[in-house]
């Protein structure tokens, strides 16, 4: 196993956008066709992307799924999806359809038996995403701040059984300002679990920097705006880290 890169593709009302730390009505618009962009980056050699369902996580239902399923069919990357995924008909939904991995955010604080359910029984093709802000858990889209922290929660499911962690520090997100390696490493050593971190990437050298935690368990970063905005391409990200699908 190598670092991983994973390309991020928000989708709010059929389009491809970012959002500048979660506010809704920070929103810019980068395309109209999640699907192509999703093939651009594959076709740049991404190994694993990563789509966001903006609607499904306001609203607590899948809207944007059929974008995800065409990526995941017609594509040779693998697709992990969050974003409204409530039951576990999503997630069959999203499996059966040819998605890699599901990422259970919201229900995971809101109902967290039925997660570690899910755990145990999709295993490896589950992930739990944490989004926090100032160390506590943030859910439905990141409009609600809850009274958990974000380590806590995440030692409860790896004792559970999850394998696999997507921390998004929302101070960060969006802003280009470098991620919070401290926070991710930290989730890393607590959980003993592998950590995909994700928001304030800007640069090539943040990628460095949080690979040289991949032995403590962060194995791979999410990056959106520096793409959209330029800062670099998705093949120069996957040269930076040397990885290899």
């Amino acid at each position: 196993m190598s670092f991983t890169i994973y390309p991020a593709i928000d989708m709010r009302g059929g389009n491809c956008v970012r959002l500048l730390q979660g506010d809704y009505n920070q929103e810019t618009v980068y395309g109209d066709s999640p699907f192509e962009m999703a093939r651009k980056f594959a076709d740049e050699g991404a190994c694993w992307i990563h789509m966001v369902d903006l609607d499904g996580a306001k609203d607590g239902k899948r809207v944007n799924d059929v974008s995800v399923i065409q990526a995941a069919k017609n594509l040779k990357a693998n697709i992990q999806i969050g974003g409204g995924i409530r039951t576990e008909m999503d997630i069959v939904h999203y499996l059966e359809n040819g998605v890699s991995r599901v990422i259970l955010g919201s229900v995971a604080v809101s109902n967290p038996a039925f997660a570690i359910e899910m755990i145990k029984k999709y295993g490896s093709q589950m992930a739990i995403g944490l989004d926090a802000k100032d160390g506590y858990v943030a859910t439905h889209g990141w409009l609600n701040i809850s009274e958990v922290k974000a380590v806590e929660l995440g030692k409860r499911f790896a004792d559970a059984g999850a394998e696999t962690f997507i921390f998004t520090d929302i101070a960060t997100d969006g802003m280009l300002s470098g991620p919070n390696v401290e926070a991710v490493r930290l989730l890393a050593k607590e959980t003993g679990k592998s950590i995909i971190a994700s928001g304030g990437v800007s640069k090539l050298a943040d990628l460095t920097s949080l690979k040289e935690f991949y032995e403590d368990g962060v194995t791979g970063a999410i990056v959106g705006k520096a793409i959209y905005e330029g800062r670099f391409t998705v093949k120069e990200a996957l040269g930076e880290v040397k990885a290899s699908c």
